[in-house]
C-alpha cells in the first residue's frame, strides 16, 4: 500500500511539473514569436533610405504648392518592390492588431485613429483597402464624412466625429474628417469666418485630451496633383463601371483647387502638432503612398511594446474542470 501511494504522488507530481513546462513553454514560445514580429519588422523598415515618419512630416517651412506630387521620398526601388513591402507591412499590422484588440478587451485605453484627407482621386480608399488587407474586421472601424446631414447640424461639429472614435483596442480610419469643418466654410463662406477660424483651436485641444488618454493620431494628406486629378478623372468616364464614383461637383471643385491648397495649408500651419503632427505624403503613385502609411502605422503600433494579455483567472483550474464535464 505504502508503494502504491508514493506511486501516485510521483505521478501527481510529475503532472504538475509537465503542467508547469507546458506553461513556460507557452509563454516562451509567445516571447519568441512576439521578438520575431518586431525583429521582422526591423528589417521590413531597413528597405527605407530615410524614415517616412520623419522625412514627410509636417513642418514650418512645407508649403503645400511646391510638394512634388510625383515624388518618392526614402523610397528609391521599384514598384513592384512597394507592392511587395505593403503585402509583407500588411501581415505584420495584422499581427500588432490583434495585440492591440486583446488589450482593449481587457482594458486598455490604447487605440488609434487615422485620419486621412486630399483632393478627389487621390486614393484614400485604395489606401485602406491595401493597408488593412491582413487586419481582423473586429478591432477595425471606417467611416467616410460627406456633407453634414440635418441631424448633424443641429449638433455640434465634432458630435457626428465623436460617435466615430476608436473603442478601446480599435483602429478607426476616417475618410476626411472634421477638418473639413474648417475647410468648406473657409472656401464657400457657409459660416462666418469668426466661426471656422475658433475650430483650429477646438481641434487642437480635442485631439490633445484624445492622446492623453490614450488615443494614438495619424494624420495623412494624400498630395496629387491638378493634371494627375484630371487624368483620373477622365479614366472614370471611359469606365461605365465607374461612373457611380464620379459626381458632376468634383469638376465645379477643381475651380477652387489654389483656394483648397491655401486652406489647407493653414490647416498645416495651426493643427500640426507634437502629440497629432501632419504628414504629407505625395500621392501621384498610389503604390508609393499606399507603402508610407503602411510603414507609419507598423511603426506606431511596434512602439507600443504591447504583449499578450495574462490570464486572470485560473488556468489549470478550468482546464481540470473541463476535463470532467
Amino acid at each position: 500500500m505504502g508503494n502504491k501511494h508514493e506511486r501516485q504522488l510521483t505521478i501527481k507530481e510529475l503532472r504538475t511539473v509537465q503542467a508547469q513546462e507546458l506553461r513556460k513553454q507557452t509563454k516562451r514560445h509567445i516571447h519568441d514569436r512576439l521578438q520575431i514580429v518586431r525583429k521582422e519588422s526591423s528589417e521590413l523598415s531597413a528597405i527605407w533610405d530615410v524614415d517616412p515618419d520623419s522625412a514627410l512630416r509636417f513642418h514650418s517651412g512645407v508649403v503645400l504648392g511646391d510638394v512634388d506630387c510625383e515624388s518618392t521620398p526614402g523610397f528609391e526601388s521599384r514598384k513592384s518592390d512597394a507592392k511587395e513591402f505593403v503585402s509583407l507591412s500588411s501581415d505584420e499590422i495584422g499581427n500588432y492588431q490583434s495585440l492591440l484588440y486583446a488589450n482593449g478587451v481587457k482594458g486598455s485605453r490604447r487605440r488609434i485613429l487615422i485620419v486621412l484627407q486630399g483632393m478627389d482621386t487621390s486614393g484614400k480608399g485604395s489606401m485602406v483597402e491595401h493597408v488593412f488587407s491582413q487586419t481582423n474586421p473586429m478591432g477595425i472601424h471606417y467611416h467616410g464624412f460627406g456633407a453634414p446631414t440635418q441631424k448633424e447640424l443641429n449638433h455640434d461639429y465634432l458630435w457626428r466625429i465623436r460617435r466615430e472614435l476608436p473603442k478601446y483596442g480599435w483602429i478607426s480610419i476616417f475618410d476626411r474628417s472634421h477638418y473639413e469643418d474648417i475647410v468648406m466654410p473657409r472656401i464657400f463662406g457657409t459660416y462666418p469666418r469668426q466661426i471656422w477660424e475658433a475650430r483650429y483651436d477646438e481641434i487642437n485641444d480635442f485631439e490633445h485630451r484624445l492622446t492623453q488618454d490614450g488615443c494614438v493620431i495619424i494624420k495623412i494628406f494624400l498630395c496629387i496633383s491638378k493634371d494627375f486629378q484630371k487624368k483620373r478623372f477622365l479614366r472614370r468616364l471611359d469606365d461605365p463601371r465607374k461612373y457611380w464614383k464620379f459626381d458632376p461637383s468634383d469638376v465645379k471643385a477643381r475651380e477652387h483647387w489654389d483656394d483648397y491648397t491655401d486652406a489647407w495649408q493653414e490647416v498645416m500651419d495651426r493643427t500640426s502638432t507634437d502629440y497629432a503632427p501632419w504628414h504629407v505624403i505625395p500621392a501621384n503613385h498610389r503604390w508609393y503612398s499606399r507603402a508610407v502609411l503602411s510603414q507609419i502605422l507598423r511603426a506606431r503600433l511596434q512602439d507600443m511594446n504591447l504583449s499578450w494579455p495574462p490570464a486572470d483567472f485560473n488556468v489549470d483550474l478550468v482546464r481540470q474542470h473541463l476535463k470532467v464535464m
